[in-house]
């Protein structure tokens, strides 16, 4: 009589490793980019109450530039947020 074939053995399966947790932002973090956003945004609403004299005199415009790009580093902060 004939013998039947053994089966091989499969590798027992083992699961992935589990992902490791997202690391947390440092608890500066958030009032950091909320002060970053408040101070963007006043600095915005100065300038166009003072006409473009002020909170720095003499460059004009450009207190518009520095304005949006401290409003802007305080949004990208919430980004980063974990």
């Amino acid at each position: 009589m004939p013998e039947s074939k053994r089966r091989k053995n499969k590798a027992t399966y083992t699961p992935p490793p589990t992902p490791a947790q997202p690391k947390e932002s440092p608890r500066w973090w958030v009032p950091t980019a909320v002060v970053l956003m408040v101070v963007g945004m006043l600095w915005v609403v100065i300038t166009y109450i003072i006409q473009a004299a002020g909170p720095i005199p003499g460059i004009g415009n450009l207190n518009l530039a520095i304005g949006f790009v401290v409003l802007l580093v305080g949004f990208l902060m919430t980004l980063r947020w974990r």
